[in-house]
């Protein structure tokens, strides 16, 4: 994960620099769509992990939640 920032902001400090060839727009974008696609895994996956409590000590965790993390169990 580390080199795939460590390109992202290559290209980045580039493109102030000059301007970036169509090859390195492309691997700019596809290396931005991983990145995004990494993170939102990452953060789906401990949004599963949280359980919602009220004052009383009943859980109210969404059931939106509740399903994605029995769908992540399953992976």
């Amino acid at each position: 994960m580390s080199s795939l920032i460590d390109e992202i902001n290559r290209l980045a400090r580039l493109s102030r620099e000059r301007s970036l060839t169509i090859q390195e727009k492309k691997r700019q974008a596809e290396l931005r769509q991983k990145y995004l696609k990494n993170f939102r895994s990452r953060f789906k996956k401990q949004l599963a992990q949280i359980t919602v409590v009220d004052p009383t000590g009943k859980d109210i965790t969404p059931k939106k939640v509740k399903r994605l993390r029995k769908s992540s169990n399953q992976e």
